[in-house]
């Protein structure tokens, strides 16, 4: 602990709040997956392939956030950081709520996707400035165990509500949590920045850290690679819905089987801990990209057979191995990047979190607008982008990257 003036609130209460505002934005993103057809419809979307943007819109405002709020929590402290990003969420969700046009919709997504950012990078600050070593990993797994959860019970919670009532309700009831989280964050965790530990907010010295960040070719090698996982991730965020939902015909069993398929990433998570200490961060990063781009030229190939509609059976395996291999890239990629950038640790986080949203973005929209009921977009997409992925891998093996997890 840094501050042993800070009052403690009981670990496990701590923990709760903590994973529960880290976990509104997983909770924000897939949710939405089973109503985004119904948000097209409402409001006259003529493209199907433009619903996406609903989720897209939310990731663009997330990058741009991050790199902002990690710094900002440093000159005016953690929990009014925190309480500002949770205020512009719920400006975005009323947008969202009340939206009779999808220009409107999408702008309350981007800032509801702004707004969360504030939770999730200074939440990982909260933590550090209260917990060090193994009690720090102890909160950070109790945390990380939420996000396991969260993307495998969103979209069943999402479907639930659409059972009963319209999408704007799916807003309303993140409104309501946000709310509910506010008041328990307000009333229960203290400020854990001292003033006297406060840095500035200057232009000037925010520009030469973001300089010695960018011109450090290690760590933007991974956040490039970073990037092209996460595109890869998003597009089937985006195609999810009208592959399972629609052109499989699973109608409201999609949330199960889109649950499923989340937890080969948590299982992953899981196994990668023990993985690492074996094998390094480098050989698993390696065998996971090199993994995801053999299963998808070979699946690809299936496809090709059933024009473009493959057994679903087959489609659900060919999921699972690749988002586990995805869940060993999540695991390790970030702190690869971040090895090199121990003395910029806040302001290099939230910028490789915020460069690789960003990089994400473009391919996640071209394989959702690509789609063309068929899964050939989807495959294709984690193909190109994993075959991009082993030639970051390959310069940076050239440059001389080493594994100090070996």
């Amino acid at each position: 602990m840094q501050h042993s003036n800070v009052k403690k609130i009981p670990f496990a209460e701590f923990v709760a709040v903590i994973a529960l505002l880290i976990s509104l934005a997983a909770l924000s993103i897939d949710s939405m997956i089973p109503a985004l057809a119904d948000i097209g419809r409402d409001l006259k979307v003529a493209d199907p392939n433009d619903n996406q943007f609903v989720i897209i819109a939310f990731l663009a405002g997330m990058g741009v956030g991050q790199f902002l709020y990690g710094p900002l929590s440093d000159s005016i402290g953690r929990k009014l950081s925190i309480l500002l990003g949770l205020f512009i969420f719920a400006v975005g969700a009323i947008l969202a709520i009340t939206a009779d046009t999808y220009p409107q919709m999408l702008l309350g997504r981007a800032l509801q996707g702004f707004g969360l950012a504030g939770p999730r990078v200074v939440s990982v600050a909260l933590v550090r400035d209260l917990y060090s070593g193994r009690a720090m990993a102890r909160v950070m797994s109790f945390i990380m165990t939420v996000f396991i959860f969260v993307p495998m019970m969103a979209p069943a919670l999402g479907q639930l509500v659409l059972n009963v009532a319209d999408w704007r309700m799916i807003f309303t009831g993140l409104l309501t949590i946000a709310i509910v989280a506010s008041l328990w964050f307000v009333v229960r965790l203290p400020e854990t920045l001292a003033v006297e530990n406060r840095r500035s907010f200057a232009p000037s010295a925010l520009w030469l850290g973001c300089k010695e960040v960018l011109s450090n070719r290690i760590a933007m090698g991974f956040t490039l690679l970073t990037g092209l996982v996460f595109g890869g991730f998003l597009g089937y965020l985006s195609l999810s819905q009208p592959i399972l939902q629609i052109q499989y015909g699973l109608g409201d069993r999609f949330p199960i089987y889109f649950a499923i398929l989340a937890g080969a990433i948590g299982f992953a998570s899981f196994s990668n801990t023990r993985l690492v200490g074996r094998y390094g961060m480098w050989r698993l990063t390696i065998f996971a990209i090199l993994s995801i781009a053999l299963n998808s030229s070979i699946y690809g190939l299936i496809a090709l057979s059933y024009s473009g509609h493959p057994p679903l059976i087959s489609l659900l395996v060919y999921l699972f191995l690749v988002f586990f291999a995805t869940g060993l890239l999540f695991g390790n990629l970030n702190s690869m990047a971040m090895e090199p950038l121990g003395h910029l640790a806040g302001l290099g986080a939230g910028l490789i979190s915020a460069l690789s949203t960003v990089i994400s973005i473009i391919p996640g929209m071209i394989i959702g607008k690509l789609y063309d009921q068929t899964v050939y977009s989807l495959v294709g997409g984690f193909f190109v982008l994993m075959s991009l992925g082993l030639l970051v891998c390959y310069w940076l093996h050239r440059y001389g990257y080493q594994d100090t997890s070996e």
